[in-house]
């Protein structure tokens, strides 16, 4: 198993803390995209928590790994995350995407240390985790980028013509991620704009393609060590997740792409996380060993 026990109850832990983070976030700042942010915390806790060649006290090391998060609305859960890891201020997080804060709805990386790329304008994110993984072959490096999109953003042409590059120059170093969580702002994705079938469509333009139970620690572990292996062709790891997960009233909820809450929601929230938790933590007791 990639995860022993202690390790992974303790990446429950992490992910329920940033869980709650992001959730107070929000209340401050009155809104934000919540549903693609708790879709997203499991993976994005794994990579920079356990796999993620990176060190918050010396985020320019040019050997370090890169990780851009294409889905960039979710800035909100990148900036608990950042603030955890001391990227960023505590106190900061109380203006999020206020007059005047350094951290907009879509995070800008002129401004947050150690954010690799101002994304949010979805569909580009392929294209300069691309242009990344090129640089550090040709300059001899080892790094691997990791590129984080949203489904509804595989909508974008720009995300294919990026999917096509990379496996056209083989870039093994570069490891697409997506967040299959079924929704978009509008509604679910296969209503919306067909993606199925999906896993066919990463596997046609060149990847090794791996779905996973993309809210559960161990097999995303699992997926992302393969990745890292990978020497013949690119890799896409699928998660199938839910929007919103982790909270009641929001997960599976595609109207909870963004949103504000009143007290009673807050306080309801707060205990479903916690509750949560429990459930996951049961799951480590009967899985691990």
């Amino acid at each position: 198993m990639a995860l022993k026990k202690e390790e992974w109850i303790a990446l429950e832990e992490q992910a329920a803390k940033i869980r709650q983070l992001t959730l107070d976030t929000c209340n401050w700042a009155g809104s934000a995209h919540m549903g693609g942010s708790l879709s997203s915390i499991d993976f994005l806790v794994l990579l920079y928590y356990k796999y993620l060649n990176f060190d918050p006290q010396n985020y320019t090391d040019p050997d370090r790994d890169r990780c851009v998060v294409s889905k960039g609305h979710i800035g909100v859960a990148l900036a608990a995350l950042f603030s955890d890891l001391g990227l960023i201020d505590r106190d900061e997080l109380k203006t999020f995407n206020l007059t005047g804060s350094k951290l907009g709805m879509h995070l800008d990386s002129n401004k947050v240390k150690g954010l690799e790329a101002s994304t949010g304008s979805l569909g580009h994110g392929g294209a300069l985790g691309l242009g990344m993984a090129l640089a550090g072959k040709q300059l001899g490096r080892q790094y691997k980028t990791w590129v984080l999109f949203g489904d509804g953003e595989c909508d974008e042409g720009s995300v294919w013509e990026s999917a096509m590059a990379t496996a056209s120059y083989n870039m093994t170093d570069l490891i697409m991620v997506v967040d299959r969580n079924h929704a978009m702002i509008d509604g679910p994705t296969e209503e919306v704009m067909k993606l199925e079938p999906f896993e066919d469509k990463w596997k046609a333009f060149g990847f090794d393609t791996v779905v996973v139970e993309g809210h559960h620690m161990q097999k995303v572990a699992e997926a992302i060590e393969y990745a890292m292996k990978a020497t013949e062709k690119p890799v896409c790891i699928i998660m199938d997740t839910v929007k919103g997960e982790g909270i009641s009233f929001m997960a599976g909820d595609y109207k909870w792409h963004y949103g504000a809450m009143d007290a009673d929601k807050y306080a309801l929230a707060t205990k479903d996380i916690k509750e949560h938790l429990a459930v996951r933590l049961a799951r480590v007791e009967k899985e691990a060993e």
